[in-house]
């Protein structure tokens, strides 16, 4: 029987440096293609007001679970700690997702 996606490592978090120079944080299983719909005007609210945006960091693979959770916590660091943190997988320093 097939795994569900949901149980896989490959989901992510990634911080997009938006036109604003403002960073939003999400979380996703397909990079890319979220970077397009965040710039084509149908990703998340923030963004579409803030357009153009790139991806300045994203996280290792991890469980969907571990990644909700880490993006949580990277929403509210401040802005000069997230890049770093979302790197790195961190969800507060030492415990790697």
């Amino acid at each position: 029987m097939p795994q569900d996606i949901n149980d896989k490592k490959q989901w992510q978090v990634y911080l997009l440096r938006c036109a604003d120079n403002s960073l939003y944080c999400g979380v996703t299983n397909d990079l890319s293609a979220r970077v397009k719909v965040h710039n084509s005007g149908q990703g998340a609210k923030y963004t579409r007001s803030r357009r153009p945006v790139s991806c300045v960091a994203q996280s290792p693979f991890m469980e969907k679970n571990k990644a909700f959770q880490l993006e949580y916590y990277i929403k509210k660091l401040p802005a000069d700690k997230k890049i770093t943190h979302v790197q790195m997988g961190y969800v507060s320093q030492g415990h790697r997702m």
